[in-house]
Order: C-alpha cells, then sequence, then structure tokens
C-alpha cells in the first residue's frame, strides 16, 4: 500500500518499522536485501524515487515501511514542505510504529541533516536504531573507526548513551541476520503484550 495520508496507512494492529534516511543511502537496496526480493523497493540512479508512504506487509505479522528520503537538493522547495509534513505526520500519528531504522552511509561524516532528525526523533519520544550502510565499500577497520566517531558524535552532541546500531550491505547481505532477529524478538514481544 502506498499513499501520502498518514490516516490511509494500514489499520491492522500488528507492529511496523519505518526506515528512513537521506537520499541516495542506499534504502531501496537494503530492504530489498531484507526481504530477499530483488525489485520490490524501486531502486533508481537518481535519487528521490521515494514519494510516498510505503507499507510491505511481511509474514503476515509485521509492516516494513518505506518512507521518502529527505535533504536531497533536486527535489523541488515545495515538494520537500510536502514530504516533511506526511513524514512528521507518520512519526507523530502512528500508533503501529515499534522502532524507526535511521540509514547512513558508512563512508561519510556524520551530516547535519541526519543529526538534527535524530535530534528530532529524540526529542519527539520515537524509538530508533542507526543503520549503517555499504560497509563493503570500506575495509573492516575503516569501518570501525567511521562507527566509533559517528556514535561518539551523538554522545557528545545530544545523548548520554549512542542509540543501537547496525552495520549492512545490501551487495553481501551483512547485517541481514542480525536485523531481522532484532525485529523477531520486538515482534514476539509486541504479541505476547497485547495478548493480555
Amino acid at each position: 500500500m502506498s499513499n501520502s495520508d498518514v490516516k490511509k496507512c494500514p489499520s491492522e494492529p500488528i507492529p511496523e518499522y519505518a526506515f528512513i534516511g537521506r537520499s541516495n543511502v542506499g534504502k531501496s537496496s537494503l530492504i530489498n536485501m531484507l526481504l530477499d526480493r530483488k525489485h520490490l523497493a524501486k531502486t533508481s540512479g537518481r535519487p528521490g524515487k521515494t514519494q510516498l508512504i510505503n507499507h510491505f506487509k511481511v509474514n503476515d505479522n509485521w509492516y516494513l515501511v518505506d518512507l521518502p528520503g529527505y535533504g536531497y537538493a533536486r527535489v523541488s522547495k515545495r515538494d520537500k514542505s510536502t514530504f516533511q509534513k506526511y513524514i512528521t505526520n507518520y512519526f507523530e500519528q502512528r500508533e503501529q510504529l515499534v522502532c524507526s531504522f535511521v540509514l547512513v552511509d558508512i563512508r561519510h561524516e556524520p551530516q547535519k541533516v541526519d543529526l538534527e532528525f535524530m535530534q528530532w526523533m529524540g526529542e519527539n519520544g520515537i524509538p530508533f536504531c542507526i543503520i549503517f550502510t555499504k560497509a563493503d565499500k570500506l575495509k573492516p577497520n575503516v569501518i570501525e573507526r567511521n562507527v566509533t566517531k559517528y556514535l561518539d558524535t551523538l554522545v557528545e552532541g545530544m545523548w548520554e548513551e549512542a542509540p543501537q546500531h547496525f552495520i549492512t550491505s545490501s551487495s553481501n547481505t551483512l547485517g541481514r541476520d542480525e536485523l531481522l532477529a532484532f525485529v523477531d524478538d520486538i515482534n514476539i514481544q509486541f504479541f505476547k503484550d497485547n495478548k493480555k
């Protein structure tokens, strides 16, 4: 299901997980890798392809939500403000949301737009984890250094402790099992709590 109105999102009381990040961070490739479907989320050489709230139902018991990227310069100002509005509405109103994943390209220094978005999530009490993407592009020691530096930046700037994080690569499935196990653990607890 795809739409731009949070009120029209699926009404089933099952947990959902939102994926969001700057355009060109590898979100569609990561979603396709996680769900083992090559063309489920549309990948493109042109960033900004996702422009709606896209719900994918997984195993009939949870939703993966693909949200539009933020911080892409070539999207018009009018479109950007529209994205912001329904992205904000989604995070503020969506009761089924149990966790969000903020995607960050592991090759880059912490970007202001990402840090500001995470700060907004924290200030609004929206639980999230960080997914570092494109780990196949770097050597293991560089990955470790970049992640440590990134998490240190978060702790110095706004957090008592850094959010949970995952290191992934869509090309070699790095991090897939860990991410899906994390989702499974939350789902088990969710359904256990909602049976009471």
